[in-house]
């Protein structure tokens, strides 16, 4: 099939290098020709293209998208032409926060205490109602940390409104929680569903630097329950495709915390990690082939994000089961230029790997 995709960047990259060996086509709707797809490809220019979309929607069977920040409208007119995998149900809820966390109300997904923000007389309602600590987010847009303002103090809430240059946000109240966790699934056009295993991940400055793989000591009560609440998800949206679960676990439960319509940085152990990786089951998904074995290769895995300077990328190649996976971008501070994977048959050689390679971690 020829498949397009919405964005040019490092998850269009992935998505491309897994499509080509199933025999697909892949075109990509750009803003440069230098982006991290351009030689993987047809690019449809937008920014010097005002018909792009068109020409995209026109020339593919099937469109999926990078981002859960694509803009709607798009999305919705050229549906109108060809086929969009997951659906705009999933894109408009997962790009706002406060439709993200109706939607776990509806089906009795827990979640953290949270009230939609217009004003900063609202915000202090808002406080007054979930207390504090608190975190100030922007209800669309925000990645990696941006867009949020942890409140600790009322002495804090104009700074914060401040912060938000009067944008609609929502204020969540604190997690006590002990790691972070997130769940990866696929679910095909015919409601098949395959589940990738509970991974834990560290982060920085709001970044995600680190996911082991399978998390360690997850019952199998946890998993089931991240499933149940990921398949009730998949289905009341009729997703098709991956679509991400970022969770916190806490000491009696599993609070979700937001949701990714898509392949996720958390699922790129996948590649080398699983049977079959996060992006080929994405592309099985949207192309209506049966998906993929989720299982893993091997009993550990860890990702290391590289983040903001590439460094001894050379030492990468040194370490025993280690693979480097760079996407063609210029360094930038706080910018994801490639990830490693790891795998291992023993937890003391993944240890041994990853204090190898913590040059890469901060």
């Amino acid at each position: 099939m020829k498949i397009g995709v919405l964005g040019s960047g490092q998850l269009g990259r992935m998505l491309a290098i897994a499509a080509y060996p199933l025999g697909h086509q892949m075109s990509f709707l750009a803003n440069s020709d230098k982006e991290p797809c351009s030689c993987l490809g047809v690019s449809y220019i937008s920014s010097e293209n005002s018909n792009a979309f068109d020409d995209l929607a026109k020339n593919v069977d099937v469109v999926t998208y990078e981002s859960e920040n694509t803009n709607v409208n798009i999305v919705e007119d050229i549906n109108k032409k060809t086929t969009v995998f997951p659906g705009i149900k999933s894109l408009y809820i997962s790009q706002h926060r406060g439709r993200e966390k109706a939607l776990f109300n509806k089906l009795n997904i827990p979640c953290a205490p949270h009230q939609m923000v217009n004003s900063v007389e609202e915000l202090y309602m808002a406080v007054d109602k979930i207390g504090l600590p608190a975190i100030l987010k922007t209800a669309t847009e925000g990645y990696d940390g941006k867009g949020q303002f942890v409140i600790n103090s009322k002495t804090q809430l104009k700074e914060a409104w401040k912060s938000m240059d009067g944008v609609e946000t929502i204020l969540e109240g604190f997690v006590d929680f002990k790691r972070e966790l997130s769940l990866i699934a696929v679910r095909g056009a015919d409601n098949s569903h395959a589940y990738y295993p509970l991974v834990e991940n560290t982060h920085h400055n709001g970044i995600l630097r680190v996911t082991i793989a399978p998390a360690q000591n997850i019952s199998s009560k946890l998993q089931k329950k991240a499933e149940q609440y990921m398949r009730s998800i998949l289905d009341e949206m009729d997703h098709v495709g991956v679509l991400t679960i970022e969770a916190f676990e806490t000491a009696n439960n599993l609070v979700v915390n937001e949701i990714a319509p898509r392949v996720h940085n958390s699922g790129h152990w996948t590649i080398e990690g699983a049977h079959t990786s996060q992006f080929e089951n994405h592309i099985r998904a949207i192309t209506k082939s049966p998906l993929g074995d989720t299982d893993c290769n091997h009993k550990f895995c860890a990702m290391i994000n590289i983040i903001g300077e590439h460094g001894a990328v050379d030492k990468v190649l040194e370490v025993k089961n280690a693979h480097l996976h760079l996407y063609g971008k210029d360094e930038r501070k706080d910018r994801k230029l490639g990830h490693i994977t790891l795998t291992a048959d023993t937890i003391n050689d993944l240890e041994k790997s990853l204090a190898a390679l913590e040059d890469f971690m901060p």
